[in-house]
């Protein structure tokens, strides 16, 4: 079987986000520890990042924004835009970093290099907006991905899949227009979690009208819940599009024991979701995914979970 390709830096810890933050370079040591201790660290293909341009990243980003968060990492800014999402003197060289390891995955995969593809990349990407920061998120790592496949691979039926806990306002607010990405969110129902959007109703528009699937979640939803929208929504919606290729962002908040969640799932479900859409990639794309790292800020749950993750997609 061709390989599965995993993007892990320590470089990715240099973005530093102060005292207390939930979204600190700790986690990719969790992940490491966990990739470790299963072996996968030696199986799995090591993807070495380089920095993504900003003539690319301004497929996504507009370039004032990027002109001003330069300009706040170098003036030592503590954060940009708004107080969650910190930053320091390297965020976003860093941030290009991830953003560029995360397309070069996309292009290996896409190339044949590889099947699949696991970017543990911080800082996470899902909540950045065209112009501004929001959410932890610099730059947007899944959309640039996807960016690359449409303009690079000339990739016109591509999956974002989300089920980080969080609405994945940036992403969907990139593609709201586009009938070529089908943005597909699970989440937390904007009533009761941030960022408070990713209503039922939001569908798309203009020619990108239906090509926009959320499904919020009340709190404490449960596994069950979660594998009876799969079934009833997820994976008719998949079956219809017929996706070229899967770009996964997997958040582990949703899980029981994450800090800033308030959903009730357990780990199982998070490897129950990986092994469906496997299956979902192998019947319409080829196998081809890129999973990429939004939240989870429970140290051991997200070394447990994302080394799950990377054995099934590593097969």
């Amino acid at each position: 079987m061709t390989s599965c390709g995993i993007l892990l830096d320590e470089r990715f810890k240099r973005h530093t986000t102060g005292h207390g933050h939930p979204e600190r370079p700790e986690r990719l040591d969790a992940v490491r520890e966990g990739l470790a201790e299963a072996g996968l660290l030696e199986t799995c293909v090591p993807i070495e990042p380089a920095p993504l341009p900003e003539t690319l990243i301004q497929r996504v980003h507009a370039r004032d924004y990027l002109v001003r968060l330069d300009a706040a990492c170098r003036q030592a800014y503590p954060y940009i835009d708004v107080p969650d999402s910190a930053i320091g003197p390297e965020s976003y060289e860093i941030a290009k970093l991830a953003a560029g390891g995360v397309v070069k995955a996309t292009r290996m995969v896409a190339g044949g290099e590889l099947k699949r593809a696991f970017c543990a990349v911080r800082p996470p990407g899902h909540h950045a907006e065209r112009d501004r920061s929001m959410g932890f998120c610099l730059l947007n790592n899944v959309a640039l991905a996807a960016y690359a496949l449409k303009d690079e691979f000339q990739a016109d039926r591509i999956l974002i899949l989300d089920w980080d806990v969080h609405h994945c306002n940036g992403t969907q607010h990139t593609f709201y227009e586009d009938p070529s990405v089908l943005v597909i969110s699970l989440h937390g129902h904007p009533n009761y979690l941030y960022p408070g959007t990713g209503w039922e109703e939001e569908t798309g528009d203009d020619r990108g009208r239906g090509y926009t699937m959320n499904i919020p979640f009340l709190p404490a939803a449960t596994d069950d819940m979660y594998r009876q929208a799969f079934r009833d929504r997820v994976i008719p919606a998949i079956g219809r599009f017929a996706p070229q290729f899967v770009l996964l962002s997997v958040g582990y908040d949703g899980h029981s024991d994450d800090p800033i969640g308030n959903l009730d799932l357990s780990d199982e479900a998070f490897a129950w979701m990986t092994q469906t859409v496997i299956g979902l990639a192998e019947e319409h794309a080829d196998g081809r995914i890129v999973s990429v790292l939004e939240g989870g800020y429970n140290l051991g749950v997200l070394k447990r979970c994302a080394a799950e993750h990377v054995r099934l997609l590593a097969g």
